[in-house]
């Protein structure tokens, strides 16, 4: 990691101890920078980028496609230096690296010089396109939780995603049936078919207001203990719901990822009792705010909104911020091998009791040639990284809907829908212009699945398209012919699109901790959880986002907290 002319140029830092120091400002981390401000720690939050987000910002198609481009170059070799700095003879300064999240980035746009290719040109910069979509938020979900809790709501503004959709391979795409009144005004859905989803949805409503404690009558039953331990399909098939509808539980609304029939290919066989608490969440969140009445919420301007939010927070309780500044090296005690500082690209240190990680940054694997007594075992256990998997990315830039009248939607296509060999659900999310991503007349599309390798998951993300989207042909990319159906039918043309496989890796507590990338989930409950986990180690004593009453907090602990434009 090379020093900057921005960092060089910085006045020095002060002061220069710190209780934690964070270096990148993606969601995880930000969220730990305002939780730890506001329990009264002293919090130094760095980021070499120009902009706040890291890997969940909302980048102009330019910086998109450059940031996609440099951080998919190969790791730098390790180079840790040992030399103890004449005016702090006490450390080893051992050299940071980057290891690319990302792989095999393919960006095709229109070579043509019609209209649409002019207007993507001339407006480039008024894009904001999310690097880790899909991405929106359920309405009663933890997000929306954490974000009223910790006052960062106050600063976001947020419309419901307007058509929630799933795709059947002989029907094309039809609505979730999410609701009592979605379900019988849904035309694809037989009336016995309808009969059975209501009475399945009644059984999970009485089973949760067992729990809940709000069934005085005492009608219904619980469910027992031996079918919420055992799979949840095999529950939906004990529930005699036909496939059609089975599939409609458990990846449109539960939100499964791997096919859940096949157990030769299921990485992550989903219980009966974590699939009914998804129902529950997907079920409350429906109409919950009064101009949002589907399940799903997105923040306008981009999902690079909400580290932001918790980047301000983090400030107005004492966080200090320095963008544009590289951190190089970290600085570890001589004789113990534990951590105790950084080296800026400026060539300042600085010091902390612990210190947070992007996900893409790690320290150096130890050389042969450390001092004869250094603990090096500690360094290679800093150095590694958890990586838990893959999820290929997509974009699509398109002038028209997927579904006319409709501007912002979100499609599931679970296993086996697209093609027999298909193992994993694809999930993807259109965004038009009212929510300020993108200029008028003109929509984002994003995609993403899990997969085990490139190729793989770059054939599941252009089946979902091929379905939906005329794909441009090119002479460099391999790609999908026009569509040259006539009339009404017509799919949308893809004037620009890009393409790449992020590694999935896992957060992880040390006296250097790192925290996870973005993961192939549409909400944020994961990374949430991960970064209140990481925050209890980190510090046991305190509680996460403690309820204030200081004159800054103008949020209440109500729905009134989010912003929703009508």
């Amino acid at each position: 990691m090379s020093n900057s002319e921005d960092a060089l140029s910085y006045p020095p830092i002060d002061p220069d101890h710190f209780d934690l120091i964070i270096v990148g400002t993606g969601l995880s981390e930000s969220v730990i920078a305002a939780a730890a401000s506001a329990v009264g720690k002293t919090v130094l939050h760095l980021d070499h980028n120009s902009f706040y987000g890291s890997h969940f910002a909302s980048l102009s198609l330019e910086e998109l496609t450059s940031y996609l481009n440099s951080h998919s170059l190969p790791a730098l070799p390790s180079n840790a230096t040992t030399a103890a700095s004449n005016d702090d003879p006490n450390h080893v300064v051992v050299d940071l690296i980057r290891q690319p999240l990302y792989s095999d980035v393919e960006i095709v746009s229109r070579d043509s010089d019609d209209e649409d290719v002019k207007l993507l040109r001339e407006n480039s910069r008024k894009f904001n396109v999310d690097l880790g979509g899909p991405r929106a938020l359920f309405s009663a979900g933890k997000s929306i939780d954490l974000l009223l809790k910790s006052g960062a709501a106050q600063y976001l503004e947020f419309k419901g995603i307007d058509e929630s959709l799933v795709y059947q391979a002989n029907e094309g795409l039809v609505n979730v049936p999410d609701s009592r009144g979605a379900i019988f005004r849904d035309k694809s859905l037989s009336l016995k078919e309808k009969n059975q989803l209501m009475r399945f949805f009644k059984l999970v409503q009485q089973h949760l207001s067992f729990d809940d404690g709000k069934n005085e009558s005492g009608e219904g039953h619980r469910i027992s203990e031996e079918d919420l331990e055992s799979p949840f399909v095999s529950f939906l098939e004990k529930m005699r719901l036909p496939p059609k509808i089975k599939s409609i539980i458990l990846y449109a609304i539960a939100m499964v990822d791997y096919d859940q029939d096949n157990n030769d290919v299921c990485k992550d066989l989903l219980k009966t009792k974590d699939g009914i608490d998804r129902l529950a969440q997907y079920s409350s969140s429906v109409g919950r705010f009064p101009n949002a009445p589907g399940a799903l919420l997105y923040p306008i301007y981009g999902e690079g909104e909400l580290p932001q939010a918790f980047c301000r927070r983090a400030a107005v309780k004492g966080c200090i911020y320095v963008l544009r500044m590289t951190v190089i090296s970290v600085l570890m005690d001589k004789v113990t091998g534990f951590y105790k500082g950084v080296r800026l690209a400026s060539g300042q240190n600085l010091y902390s009791h612990q210190l947070i990680l992007d996900p893409s940054i790690t320290i150096s694997s130890p050389p042969s040639f450390f001092p004869r007594d250094f603990p090096t075992e500690r360094l290679q256990m800093l150095s590694d990284r958890d990586i838990k998997g893959m999820v290929a990315r997509g974009i699509c830039i398109t002038r028209s809907s997927i579904k006319p009248d409709v501007s912002n939607l979100s499609i599931v296509y679970p296993p086996r829908s697209l093609y027999p060999e298909q193992v994993t659900s694809i999930r993807a999310l259109q965004i038009g212009s009212n929510l300020a991503v993108c200029p008028g007349g003109t929509f984002v599309l994003y995609l993403s699945t899990l997969c085990t390798e490139a190729d793989e998951g770059k054939k599941l993300l252009k089946a979902a398209m091929d379905a939906h989207l005329s794909l441009p042909v090119t002479g460099n990319s391999e790609s999908i012919p026009f569509d040259q159906s006539d009339g009404q039918n017509t799919k949308p043309v893809v004037v620009w699109s890009a393409f790449y496989i992020q590694n999935i890796t896992m957060s992880k507590l040390e006296s250097v901790s790192s925290t996870p990338s973005p993961d192939g989930n549409l909400s944020y409950n994961h990374l949430l959880d991960a970064a209140e986990k990481l925050f209890g180690q980190m510090y046991p004593q305190e509680e996460f986002f403690p309820k204030t009453t200081s004159p800054e907090d103008t949020t209440d602990d109500d729905d009134n907290g989010i912003t929703l434009e009508s």
